[in-house]
């Protein structure tokens, strides 16, 4: 049983934005304060990412933690009301996901899913995760400082392991910490 009236669900529902939350404004402002230059969610990119580069052939997503299915095998124990809405729905969410990265990578993209936690907790990870990208581009050259996070000196982070659920190939990560502890 809900505990709110239906006038305030739907008040609460049409709060949940799909485009142009927090975590996704955050980024976008720290792509364009180094110097790159996106389209957002441009509808002829399979998925309508959020931010895409298609000189590099770049799909950037913000994945919020509830509506993509962060943990989801703990998370749907925890659901409470209306189960069989919201498990059809998360789980159908995590299949498309699954479906347009697969459908961009074999389209030539690199994506990139990082979830919203992830940009609030860890914003210069995330940035230079995609600036390490763009660098293997003739003409695109690493800036000599990317603002890290403390963690990533921390040897346990090394490749994909600093960040459970961070969902970006190990080719991009691999040795990312080591090379900027003596930059910071």
């Amino acid at each position: 049983m809900d505990v709110l009236t239906p006038e305030q669900r739907r008040r609460c529902m049409q709060g949940n934005k799909s485009s142009g939350t927090k975590p996704e404004l955050a980024l976008g402002r720290l792509l364009w304060r180094n110097g790159i230059h996106y389209r957002k969610q441009p509808k002829n990119v399979p998925g309508k990412p959020d931010f895409c580069i298609k000189k590099y052939r770049l799909a950037i997503f913000v994945d919020g933690e509830f509506w993509h299915g962060r943990n989801w095998e703990q998370k749907r124990e925890s659901l409470k009301g209306n189960r069989d809405f919201w498990i059809a729905k998360i789980e159908r969410n995590i299949q498309r996901d699954l479906r347009v990265t697969q459908a961009l990578e074999a389209a030539g993209w690199k994506v990139f899913r990082f979830w919203e936690s992830d940009i609030k907790k860890h914003p210069g990870v995330c940035l230079g995760m995609i600036l390490r990208y763009m660098s293997q581009f003739a003409g695109v050259v690493e800036p000599d400082y990317v603002p890290m996070d403390d963690y990533m000196c921390d040897s346990r982070y090394d490749n994909e392991a600093w960040c459970d659920g961070l969902s970006v190939a190990a080719d991009v990560t691999a040795g990312y910490g080591d090379e900027y502890t003596d930059k910071q």
